[in-house]
């Protein structure tokens, strides 16, 4: 098993499609501050009945982005979430 401090760092986008209600965005945000990661970026819009929520970071544990998408995928009301993750950053520290 890996240690920990040796896990990449990626850039990572999270892009969310959901219907809109007041505490979407909270709930949004919380699989990340519950793992103590600060978004660099977030944008939310709001298109009809159909809320689109963006989450950008640019360092993340890699084995993290799994973790997090899987967590807003279990929100209600949530249709679809889509991850990206980019180039390594750096070895976490």
């Amino acid at each position: 098993m890996s240690d920990a401090s040796e896990e990449p760092l990626v850039a990572a986008r999270f892009t969310v499609t959901a219907e809109a209600f007041p505490g979407l965005l909270s709930r949004v945000l919380e699989p990340f501050a519950k793992r103590d990661l600060v978004p660099d970026t977030v944008r939310a819009s709001r298109e009809g009945g159909m809320m689109r929520a963006e989450v950008a970071l640019s360092a993340m544990p890699l084995g993290m982005v799994h973790l997090v998408a899987g967590n807003l995928g279990q929100i209600v009301g949530v249709r679809r979430v889509e991850a990206m993750e980019g180039r390594v950053v750096r070895l976490a520290a």
